[in-house]
């Protein structure tokens, strides 16, 4: 593996244990690189484990059968230069805006000072300057989840976990979200790993695409995209996109029918 920031992913299974002793296997034999830097996104039918893998490599679920292992070593648990973000925005709902980015801050032994001026760069960085003082009641989701994003990034982790982040999201605010998140990395160029159910999305965000089988999960299919990354949200329209998309929703397709029958 690079000496530089990347995770990999060897032999790695894992297992449910159920009411009445029956055990669900939930991912068996993964192996997955993701490369220094690299915006990775992780597609599958609904209960495929992409989740249970973002887990893993977190650190918050531990590892049973086989190893993941970053730059800083093998994943034993959760650890600062791994930071996620989830779906439900996890905000403190009593801080405002500028103290739930400040929470993490507080963590790293900075002084006020230099505090406070991290949490305002990164505010600035999610377009929330003007509304640092509000709580996350006061704020639309889209703006929730900028505040979760900020939070995240503030504690400057190098690889950066996303459990479908926009999910909950309605469809316009959802589209500003990606654009926001892409022109991010692209600044930050962190290693990203996205978990997502929405093709065009990661399609539209990820420089490389794992697509998973149904349960128990594998990585069935790594699929490149090789898109103009300077046209910006344009390339939505172009048959490029049109038709990469498609090929990748037809692997997924299969995926999906093959979860709905039962047999992989």
């Amino acid at each position: 593996m690079e000496s530089s920031v990347g995770i990999d992913v060897r032999s790695v299974s894992h297992t449910y244990g159920a009411r009445g002793g029956r055990e669900i296997i939930a991912l068996k034999g993964i192996d997955l690189a993701v490369r220094p830097n690299e915006f990775h996104a992780l597609l599958g039918p609904s209960g495929c484990g992409k989740s249970t893998l973002l887990y893993l490599i977190g650190g918050f679920v531990p590892v049973q059968t086989g190893a993941i292992t970053t730059a800083r070593g093998p994943v034993t648990g959760p650890a600062r230069e791994r930071g996620i973000v989830f779906q439900n925005f996890a905000l403190f709902p009593w801080k405002t805006v500028r103290e739930n980015v400040l929470y993490g801050l507080e963590k790293l032994g900075l002084d006020r000072k230099a505090r406070e001026q991290r949490a305002r760069e990164f505010i600035e960085l999610v377009h929330l300057d003007g509304f640092e003082d509000a709580h996350p009641s006061q704020l639309s989701g889209g703006m929730q989840q900028r505040t979760a994003i900020a939070r995240t990034l503030a504690v400057d982790p190098e690889i950066l976990l996303m459990d479908e982040p926009f999910g909950a999201l309605d469809a316009q605010t959802r589209r500003v979200m990606q654009e926001e998140l892409r022109a991010i990395w692209q600044r930050k160029q962190k290693t990203v790993v996205f978990v997502t159910h929405d093709v065009h999305e990661a399609v539209f965000l990820a420089e490389r695409i794992s697509i998973m089988s149904a349960r128990p999960g594998r990585i069935e299919h790594v699929i490149d995209v090789r898109l103009d990354r300077k046209a910006g949200a344009e390339v939505m329209k172009s048959r490029e996109f049109a038709e990469l998309s498609e090929q990748i929703w037809e692997l997924v397709r299969q995926q999906a029918i093959a979860a709905t029958r039962g047999t992989v």
